[in-house]
């Protein structure tokens, strides 16, 4: 390990986090909401401290070990966090509790939320939470790499921990750079596109902005209590959805179809197909119950509700234009449960990635097979290519630390007081970093306790991070020479 490179990439992050924090200062200057002192001494003190680390760190070239990059990961999620906070405490006056819930919240695109009456709150506050969900969907780690060239430090270590997915050794591009610059290109591109469509659609340009920035992030954030349901756009929702869908691609994907000017990558890859033709059949599924049980007007409006909710859940946004807690029958859990799954590997959506139970899937069907020919020798394979061991090894670990992890935070919760329902959702949201629950936690979670938001805040982190970094990093034997 070696301090002095950490802390280097630690003071240069801050200094590009206090310039992050100007749009909602020139926006308070605006609105005139009162919050221009508070945002102005956040990035005088953001600006001054990294300064000052990176001044007293080096600034040769130095090596960086996988050991650095789990490290400079962790440090970087958790200083981002804290940092987050402040004007969650400076601005509406939350608990530390609450602010640090809001902040990991956002950072992590969970969405899931602690305040009320956001129709009231000061727009740079607004749009502090947007951004920091915008900055979180492409990865704060992989943003400051794309960033920050000039380190002369190769990056992989530090992609390979953040990136979400079990194949994490592959690169769109030679360079790690040159492969964080073309995700941040992609990135911007998208918003911008989303944000015109929403202006189009009738969002003030505030609104449009502020929604892109949480669309594209499959962060699910709103400037309205109502979310995008206060909008009442079919046009609005339409946009949504198909943007939330691209958020839950993989990025990689995106970056073929961009450099070969076709969508056949799409269709050709298999975790996409996968995940487009799960998404479709849960949606038939949803609608028609929908249809059949749940009071709508005609098949139509059922699939338009199911279409918009499905996608916003299983992606992993939280965007609500109903609210589906109250849905009929087992709609509400199965809900819940699709957000385990989760988009593809590589995209901003969380959950546990389709890729992975791809991969889990087609280990299974190999399994029975060998049942049934004891002596058949075939290797796990994968779009014509044989899968390594150590992936499908990798994959049942990281189900199995999953889903140990899930139920000790859910009796955690359960033993403060928490009924079961709300236990299961409140852990499910925060781990598959979706936002919204069920029973307590339906609409926000200020009613649960400070010890639960402080292990719920723990949670979003693991999600986000996929619990090997966090976990490596809390293990004795990894501090061990």
């Amino acid at each position: 390990m070696n301090p002095t490179i950490i802390a280097n990439i630690l003071g240069i992050w801050m200094l590009l986090f206090s310039g992050s924090l100007l749009p909602p200062s020139i926006i308070s200057l605006l609105y005139h909401d009162g919050e221009t002192l508070h945002f102005s001494l956040l990035v005088l003190f953001s600006l001054l401290t990294g300064l000052g680390i990176w001044l007293l760190s080096t600034k040769r070239k130095i090596q960086l070990h996988t050991r650095d990059g789990f490290i400079i990961v962790v440090v970087l999620w958790l200083v981002t966090s804290l940092l987050g906070m402040l004007p969650f405490i400076f601005g509406p006056g939350l608990s530390m509790a609450d602010a640090l819930f809001e902040s990991v919240s956002a950072f992590t695109t969970t969405g899931a939320t602690v305040m009320s009456g956001l129709d009231e709150l000061p727009p740079s506050i607004l749009f502090f939470r947007q951004e920091m969900q915008w900055l979180g969907g492409i990865g704060v780690v992989v943003s400051a790499i794309a960033l920050l060239p000039m380190l002369g430090i190769g990056g992989m270590q530090m992609f390979k921990a953040e990136t979400p997915g079990p194949m994490k050794d592959e690169k769109l591009t030679p360079r790690i750079a040159h492969t964080a610059q073309a995700l941040w290109k992609l990135y911007l591109v998208m918003t911008v596109a989303c944000a015109l469509l929403y202006w189009i659609g009738g969002m003030s340009p505030f609104d449009a902005v502020a929604h892109s920035l949480s669309t594209v992030s499959t962060g699910g954030f709103s400037t309205h209590d109502a979310s995008l349901g206060y909008f009442d756009s079919l046009f609005i929702e339409v946009v949504a959805t198909l943007f939330m869908l691209i958020g839950g691609i993989s990025f990689g994907v995106h970056f073929l179809v961009w450099k070969r000017l076709s969508i056949r990558p799409y269709w050709q890859n298999v975790e996409v197909r996968v995940f487009l033709l799960f998404v479709l059949a849960v949606i038939l599924v949803t609608g028609t119950v929908l249809d059949l049980e749940g009071g709508r007007d005609g098949i139509l409006e059922s699939l338009r509700y199911a279409s918009f909710t499905v996608v916003s859940v299983v992606t992993s946004t939280g965007f609500g234009i109903d609210d589906f807690s109250v849905w009929p029958t087992m709609l509400p859990l199965l809900l819940i449960l699709i957000s385990f799954v989760g988009g593809c590997a590589g995209s901003t959506a969380g959950g546990m990635k389709v890729i992975r139970f791809v991969i889990m899937g087609k280990g299974a069907g190999l399994e029975i097979q060998r049942l049934m020919h004891p002596s058949m020798i075939k290797p796990l394979q994968l779009q014509n290519k044989v899968i390594d061991v150590r992936v499908a090894d990798a994959v049942r670990s990281f189900f199995s630390v999953y889903v140990a992890t899930f139920v000790l935070f859910m009796l955690f919760l359960m033993e403060q007081g928490l009924d079961q329902v709300t236990a299961f959702s409140a852990v499910a949201t925060c781990m598959n970093n979706l936002g919204p629950g069920l029973g307590e936690v339906a609409t926000s979670f200020q009613s649960v306790s400070d010890s639960a938001k402080w292990i719920l805040s723990f949670a979003m982190l693991l999600g986000r991070l996929e619990i090997f970094t966090l976990l490596v990093v809390l293990s004795p034997s990894f501090w061990r020479r």
